[in-house]
């Protein structure tokens, strides 16, 4: 027996009862069925209403990487063109591409190396009435980060040796800062080019098939129009502070580029 009333104990709060309530996970954006891109910057009313038939049959090399980035116009590149195909990969070997590995009539776009020059596409060849309408060439792009970029063009290039030429399009200069289309109208820049000439996958292709393509400019045009949606959409929700130059990083990147192209130098020479 206990003489007088016995104290109570404050009841004991649980970790689980002092923390706030877990809050629900955000629902997912919703996705355009059509063009694969959230309906807040859908492009459906921008793309063609059929994809454009080509003469020459555009393959995409993409990095793992860049495959999962959410600004890359290679997904809508495909939408906008019949005859394009994309391919996965860090290095274009046999058994990858059917097409590829028949040997066809190919160039593949990527800037000139001391060691590796390139044939600039910048006015459309005239047409020999000799010439077999029924020919196509396949035109081969690289789509990746500009670093990533040359070592896939390394890797792979013992492959394409054997029926590919390199080619590169006009105005390509590591002297000058990179400027394209994705540069919008509020100068609010999505990615930057390291250096004059180079440009998105998209904006490449474009330009390319200008040359080749007996319509080309019609297809430039086309895809352009397209790309420079995009990039007006995306401006709008674009919440990061505009990219300004930076000379220091620009100037070790082109150090960098100056040793890798002496290295490359070195070995043509021990070989």
């Amino acid at each position: 027996m206990t003489s007088g009333a016995e104290k109570e104990n404050p009841p004991i709060q649980t970790t689980a009862e002092s923390e706030s309530e877990p809050e629900p996970p955000q629902p997912r954006r919703p996705i355009c069925s059509k063009c694969s891109r959230p309906t807040r910057v859908c492009l459906c009313e921008t793309l063609p209403a059929q994809p454009i038939p080509t003469k020459t049959h555009i393959v995409i090399i993409q990095h793992p990487h860049e495959a999962r980035h959410k600004l890359s116009t290679v997904p809508l590149l495909t939408k906008c063109l019949l005859n394009s195909t994309t391919l996965v990969t860090r290095r274009l070997r046999h058994g990858l591409s059917p097409l590829l590995d028949q040997s066809p009539p190919a160039v593949y776009l990527f800037p000139p190396t001391p060691s590796s020059p390139a044939v600039t596409l910048s006015q459309p060849q005239p047409q020999n009435d000799n010439d077999n309408d029924d020919e196509s060439v396949v035109l081969i792009v690289f789509d990746a980060t500009w670093k990533h970029a040359r070592e896939m063009v390394r890797a792979s290039e013992e492959y394409l040796s054997r029926f590919a030429s390199r080619v590169c399009l006009e105005g390509y200069d590591e002297s000058v800062g990179g400027r394209s289309i994705y540069d919008s109208d509020s100068e609010l820049i999505l990615r930057k080019e390291p250096c004059g000439g180079c440009v998105s996958t998209m904006e490449a292709v474009a330009r390319a098939l200008r040359v080749i393509e007996p319509n080309g400019l019609y297809v430039e045009a086309q895809l352009l129009r397209v790309l420079r949606d995009m990039v007006r959409l995306q401006a709008r929700y674009l919440t990061t502070k505009p990219i300004k130059p930076r000379p220091k990083l620009e100037k070790k990147k082109k150090k960098a580029m100056q040793i890798e192209e002496k290295s490359e130098e070195l070995l043509d020479f021990k070989s």
